[in-house]
C-alpha cells in the first residue's frame, strides 16, 4: 500500500528539499534561497514549509510564509497542499509561483481564504543564461549606503506602483527602509544616478547557487521610453553573472509591454508563467 503524508520540514529534510527544488533551479530560486537561509528552522522561516511524501519520498513542497510557494507542485500534490492551507487557514498575503500550480491551489481553496485585493495571471517568467544582448549603461553600478536617501523615494514609487499599495503604509515604512539597506549590504541593489537622482534602478531578490531573481526594476514615468531600462538590465546581467549566480531571473504581468520589450531587448527570454494572487 503506498503511503501519502504531508509533513511539516525541519533542518534534517534541507538535502532533500534542496534536492527537490533542484529539478527546476531557475523557477525556484526564491525557495532554494529560504532553505539555505534558514535551513528549514521554524525560528528563521518565520512560517512552515510543507513536504510531500509518498512511500518516504518528498515528491512536492509548499513554502507557507508570507508567501505561499508551491514547490514542484503537480495537480494533485497542489490539491494537497490547498486542502491543508484551507484547514489551517490563510497566513500567507501572497499566493505565488508558476501558474498552473497556482491555478490549482485557488480553485481547491474555494474562498476559505476570502476575497482577494488582485488576482495576476499569466505572468511571464523570462531569463538568461549568458550575455547580455544590449550593451550594458556603464554607468549602473552597485549602490553604497552613502545612495540610500536618493534610491529610498525611488523604491517607494516602484513598489507602490507595481503593488498598488505602499510599502509605507501601517507604519511600514521603517521595516521597507530597513529591507532596502540589507540589500545593499549584500550588493544586490543596482542603480544609474544623474544628477542626484535615481534613473534606473533594479535589485536581486533572492539567489542560490543556480540563480538570481531581479525585482524592483525601475525608470521614472517621464523618462521611460529611452532605452534606459534595457541598457540598465543589461549591466544589471552583466555584473549579477558576474557576482552572484550564472543565471538571472524575473517575471513580470502581462499587461507590461514596454518592461517586456525592454528585458527581451536586453536577451532575456520566456521559460516559464507565473501567478499572483494577492490580499
Amino acid at each position: 500500500m503506498t503511503r501519502d503524508e504531508i509533513q511539516v520540514l525541519g533542518v534534517l529534510d534541507l538535502q532533500e528539499f534542496l534536492e527537490l527544488t533542484a529539478r527546476d533551479p531557475v523557477v525556484n530560486v526564491f525557495v532554494d534561497h529560504r532553505a539555505r537561509t534558514t535551513r528549514l528552522d521554524p525560528r528563521w522561516l518565520g512560517g512552515e514549509v510543507w513536504g510531500r511524501f509518498v512511500d518516504d519520498e518528498m515528491v512536492a513542497a509548499c513554502h507557507v510564509g508570507a508567501n505561499l510557494v508551491p514547490v514542484q507542485c503537480d495537480e494533485e500534490s497542489a490539491t494537497l497542499f490547498a486542502r491543508r492551507a484551507a484547514r489551517v487557514g490563510r497566513r500567507s498575503s501572497t499566493l505565488v509561483g508558476p501558474e498552473a500550480a497556482v491555478a490549482t491551489l485557488w480553485r481547491e481553496l474555494d474562498g476559505a481564504w476570502g476575497r482577494p485585493r488582485e488576482e495576476r495571471w499569466r505572468q511571464p517568467h523570462l531569463e538568461i543564461s549568458g550575455p547580455a544582448r544590449a550593451e550594458p549603461d556603464p554607468e549602473v553600478r552597485a549602490t553604497t549606503h552613502a545612495d540610500l536617501d536618493v534610491l529610498y523615494p525611488a523604491c517607494v514609487s516602484m513598489y507602490t506602483e507595481e503593488v498598488g499599495v505602499s510599502p509605507e503604509a501601517g507604519g511600514s515604512g521603517d521595516l521597507y527602509r530597513a529591507r532596502i539597506q540589507q540589500l545593499i549590504s549584500r550588493g544586490w541593489s543596482f542603480a544609474r544616478f544623474d544628477a542626484g537622482r535615481v534613473v534606473f534602478k533594479a535589485e536581486v531578490a533572492c539567489a542560490s547557487p543556480y540563480a538570481a531573481q531581479v525585482q524592483g526594476v525601475y525608470v521614472p514615468p517621464d523618462l521611460r521610453g529611452r532605452g534606459l531600462a534595457t541598457h540598465g538590465m543589461a549591466a544589471v546581467v552583466e555584473l549579477v553573472r558576474r557576482e552572484v549566480a550564472p543565471v538571472v531571473s524575473l517575471y513580470l504581468n502581462d499587461w507590461n509591454e514596454g518592461a517586456r520589450t525592454a528585458y527581451e531587448r536586453a536577451g532575456f527570454t520566456e521559460s516559464a508563467r507565473f501567478a499572483t494572487i494577492m490580499f
